[in-house]
């Protein structure tokens, strides 16, 4: 998928537009993604193509030394996760207009899903490990 989506929060606030880099979506199970979004985070990478229309009620928390989540400072809304240099951006689906455009494909912290859902799709599935090894810098 090459074609730039547009997005945005519950309130309209925050709007932006995006290119995804597929038409996959992944989940995220860590302990983080399940508090920040009272659930899963359902996301699809957008490369660093993201681009908000206007920042003023956009908010940042940095969550580790390498990665962060930005939102809605008015209502709330789970919008993006990024890597701090913002060169890996995670757009949650539900931000954008057409989230049906997206096709389930993979889960991540696989290891840290609690027992007490599943989904049923084959999916490709990353332990903590192998995430963190992806995106974190290393330490030399």
């Amino acid at each position: 998928m090459s074609e730039a989506l547009n997005g945005q929060c519950l309130c309209g606030a925050v709007k932006f537009t995006a290119t995804p880099v597929g038409d996959t979506m992944g989940i995220c199970h860590c302990g983080m993604c399940r508090r920040w979004t009272g659930g899963t985070f359902m996301a699809t990478d957008c490369g660093n193509s993201v681009v908000f229309n206007d920042e003023a009620k956009l908010g940042r928390y940095r969550g580790s030394s390498w990665g962060e989540r930005l939102f809605c400072t008015a209502c709330g809304s789970t919008l993006l996760w990024q890597t701090q240099d913002g060169a890996n951006q995670h757009v949650s689906v539900h931000a954008f207009d057409v989230p049906e455009k997206f096709r389930f494909e993979s889960q991540i912290f696989i290891d840290r899903k609690p027992d007490s859902y599943e989904f049923v799709n084959e999916t490709k599935n990353m332990t903590e490990a192998e995430v963190v090894a992806m995106f974190a810098p290393s330490e030399d």
